[in-house]
């Protein structure tokens, strides 16, 4: 399956990157049933699916309970994938954190018309041919109810992890108890976070390995650096939108130029696609300059990026994978980040580059990161020590 052509960033320029000019409407599914459990990664509904899955596969929607910042209840939807000949032994779990998609409720992959080139899911054929079942959550407020807290960890978490839980309990499976974690940047974020709370949000989820690639790991790196990105002005609107709806104390209007405030809001509505989109950012931003007036580091965001870095321990062995050509998320920044998780008490950590790969060539096709990951899951599995780069 080709990989998506965007992800966390637009870029690439003249790459075409695509935004599209209109948002799909979520349909009954992923409305609330009237009677919800309380405890979260309890699945609610399921539902067939059969957009763009590879071939020798079956899929269905499911809809489970999470938890959203400050321990608040909340729903999310996933796409459940396995194997036609999923009736024998248990099959391994691979959580997929998919890369940004957008913030409105209509973002949702499983909405979009490929949920996994959308979101940059890049070994979907390969994990079907090792005989793996992939649950890609759409994350809450992407298809259910938002807000949608982009870039804010624990909800993040939360989802990846209780869409594991969610999906053991669909009627004709049978899956394992152990669960790897994958996810590229905003996904990746998503799995360092769910590494980081596993232990004690989610000890049943069984993660046995976190593979994080180009994940946004220092967010205030990132939004400063978003000025030189092309179509910065898109994900600083996502990371504004996302941050003001989910704490009180971050206003767009002390960080936004008042001749870019209608940029943000109307950008906050539009979903990221891939091949077919509408609109190219490049024709539809004819000035892509700074959405801010005011740093974006400082101030009550600052604090809050600051305070969604994935820092906790992560006991699972860890693969942080990293092109070494990527512009947005820099390759100096991933190493101090991989040796902070080096002098952490965590599990193994597994720091990989790749040359001439930026932020959506690591995760393309061709990219030697493919066979690498694929093989670090099946040591995963099996129980194989796992390598660590550690000094």
């Amino acid at each position: 399956m080709a990989a998506g052509t965007l992800a966390l960033a637009v870029v690439l320029a003249g790459v075409g990157s695509l935004v599209s000019d209109s948002t799909p409407v979520p349909d009954d599914f992923y409305a609330a049933p009237d009677d919800v459990p309380a405890e979260p990664g309890a699945l609610l509904r399921t539902a067939d699916f059969d957009r763009a899955i590879p071939e020798g596969a079956t899929a269905q929607r499911i809809l489970y309970t999470t938890t959203a910042l400050g321990d608040e209840p909340a729903l999310a939807s996933a796409l459940l994938v396995v194997p036609e000949d999923a009736g024998g032994d248990p099959l391994p779990v691979v959580a997929w954190a998919h890369g940004t998609t957008g913030v409105a409720e209509g973002c949702a992959p499983s909405l979009l018309e490929d949920p996994f080139e959308a979101g940059a899911m890049f070994t979907l054929d390969e994990a079907i041919d090792n005989g793996w079942a992939v649950v890609a959550t759409d994350y809450i407020g992407l298809g259910t109810e938002g807000p949608h807290a982009y870039l804010v960890g624990e909800p993040a978490g939360h989802a990846v992890l209780d869409g594991i839980r969610a999906a053991r309990s669909v009627e004709g499976l049978s899956l394992s108890d152990q669960a790897v974690v994958w996810g590229h940047s905003q996904g990746g974020h998503a799995a360092l976070w769910a590494g980081t709370l596993a232990g004690d949000y989610a000890p049943g989820a069984g993660v046995v390995g976190v593979a994080a690639m180009a994940p946004a790991s220092n967010l205030t790196g990132l939004i400063t650096n978003l000025d030189d990105v092309t179509g910065g002005s898109i994900f600083a609107a996502y990371v504004l939108d996302g941050y003001a709806a989910a704490y009180d104390d971050v206003d767009i209007d002390d960080y936004v130029r008042g001749a870019a405030e209608v940029q943000v809001e109307e950008m906050a509505t539009r979903c990221l696609s891939g091949p077919g989109a509408l609109l190219n950012i490049a024709e539809y931003l004819t000035q892509d300059t700074s959405v801010f007036d005011t740093d974006p580091s400082s101030g009550a965001l600052g604090a809050r990026l600051a305070e969604n870095v994935p820092s906790d321990l992560i006991a699972a062995p860890l693969l942080l994978a990293q092109g070494e050509t990527d512009p947005l998320v820099i390759p100096a920044a991933q190493e101090a980040y991989a040796e902070q998780r080096c002098a952490s008490d965590g599990g193994p950590v597994d720091y990989r580059t790749y040359a001439d790969r930026d932020h959506v060539g690591v995760v393309a096709d061709d990219s030697p990161l493919v066979p690498d990951l694929l093989e670090w899951t099946r040591q995963r599995f099996a129980g194989e020590p796992a390598a660590d780069t550690c000094g």
